[in-house]
């Protein structure tokens, strides 16, 4: 007979790209909860909603759908809907208050949480929100410009709580990725954690000792820059895109000649802020814009992409040339949908100058968590990587001239981090794992 829920440990990852949750049995088993789709078993549940209407009775009725569900819903495409890829990049900025979905207005915790119904729809009774060990992860540093991490969490807590987890932990996510790799070590080691997810990239140092059989973590410090893959993505599409759909262009108003605004082309920065660009006044500004530019097919290029929402499409388009750069010198862009059709070469050498700020700054945030652990390069014994940005060159790049090879060690990008928070809820004093104080305090772990 299967454990009651409230024997188990629920761990969720919930990402701006990709939701995973593992759950932790008494025994210390641990597995990922898995989605049937069309007959094919998933360990990832994207992070998306599709909302669309149906007739009901003399009225209309809004349904939502979530994870593969709403891309499939999105892509279908036979009545009006509205795709939200990406929200939680919305998380932590005072400035997105709400949204307008057909006749309701959602705010960043209504989104959550329909977001959630949606997973626990398809996730099956083991997927208890209410089981006694909850545990949720956070990134160290939430993405958007100046993020209110208070705000964030008040949201997130919300979210949850509307669910049956107002009792819930939060950790720090690189902190659920040491748990998952220190079940591989044989020695005390002390261990940097990089977690690079779509919209952070997050750094833990680690002491792990072993004492009476027993496995000791000390966190010795966190760091976090809301710079990530989205950002690797949107100087893809900032270099080779936008400058087909009308950036760097020219208006004519009122007898002068003026520059198209570069603050629409912004939005591609966040995927979530193309696919809302068509419920704001943006869509309307850029048809009177394409009316009144000198050369307008780009901008009605631009126009035809947030109306058929191509963004999805346009979204895959970049993450396959990105991918192909990881093994690849050269690759060509292609992006055809709807009429649009964009083509174009791009070199590794290209990719890499266009990033090369971003990989700065993640660098130093590196060096702030080996600062602040008080610890050197040369000290670290090993380097846990984790996440799909971690197999760009440049990223492996950095950790190779600080770190070398054989310190470097990688596990499956998607489920670490949600393996370790269900291990963490099963931990002797789980409480003193989550958020709060310093996070300093030595935990004894027993081993896996």
């Amino acid at each position: 007979m299967p454990p009651a829920s409230q024997d188990l440990s629920i761990g969720i990852d919930f990402g701006t790209s990709n939701t995973v949750v593992a759950i932790a049995d008494p025994a210390g088993g641990v597995e990922a909860l898995t989605f049937d789709h069309r007959g094919e078993r998933l360990k990832v549940y994207t992070t998306a909603l599709c909302f669309w209407d149906e007739r009901h009775g003399n009225g209309l009725r809004t349904r939502v759908e979530g994870g593969p569900w709403a891309i499939e819903r999105f892509l279908e495409g036979l009545s009006a809907h509205r795709f939200i890829q990406s929200f939680k990049t919305f998380a932590a900025s005072a400035s997105f208050q709400e949204t307008r979905i057909f006749r309701e207005r959602f705010r960043f915790e209504d989104l959550l949480s329909t977001f959630l119904r949606t997973l626990l729809r398809h996730g099956g009774e083991r997927f208890d929100l209410s089981a006694r060990n909850v545990v949720i992860g956070r990134p160290v540093e939430f993405a958007g410009h100046r993020p209110d991490d208070v705000l964030a969490m008040r949201r997130y807590g919300a979210a949850f709580g509307n669910l049956g987890a107002s009792h819930a932990r939060y950790v720090y996510e690189p902190v659920g990725a040491a748990f998952f790799y220190a079940r591989e070590l044989d020695r005390d080691a002390t261990v940097l954690v990089a977690d690079f997810g779509g919209g952070t990239s997050d750094f833990s140092v680690m002491r792990f000792s072993r004492s009476g059989g027993v496995l000791r973590a000390d966190p010795l410090s966190h760091a976090g820059i809301g710079v990530a893959g989205d950002a690797f993505d949107y100087r893809i599409v900032d270099q080779i895109v936008s400058p087909r759909l009308g950036k760097g262009g020219s208006y004519r108003s009122m007898g002068k000649v003026l520059s198209i605004p570069n603050h629409y082309y912004a939005n591609f920065a966040r995927w979530n802020q193309l696919a809302l660009m068509k419920g704001s006044g943006d869509l309307k500004e850029l048809r009177e814009l394409a009316r009144s530019a000198l050369d307008p097919e780009p901008l009605e290029r631009f126009v035809d992409i947030v109306e058929y929402d191509l963004g999805f499409d346009l979204y895959q388009a970049v993450s396959a040339t990105k991918v192909a750069l990881s093994s690849k010198e050269e690759t060509e862009f292609h992006f055809k949908a709807e009429g649009v059709d964009i083509r174009a070469p791009v070199t590794r050498a290209q990719f890499e100058s266009w990033i090369a700020e971003d990989v700065d700054r993640i660098a130093e945030t590196v060096d702030r968590a080996l600062q602040s652990a008080r610890v050197r390069p040369e000290e670290i014994d090993r380097v846990f990587l984790t996440g799909g940005t971690s197999f760009v060159p440049a990223i492996r790049r950095l950790f190779l001239e600080r770190f070398g090879e054989s310190r470097l060690t990688s596990a499956d990008q998607f489920e670490s981090i949600a393996y370790g928070l269900a291990l963490i809820g099963r931990a002797e004093d789980p409480d003193r794992w989550a958020v709060k104080g310093d996070g300093r305090e030595k935990v004894p772990m027993p081993l896996p």
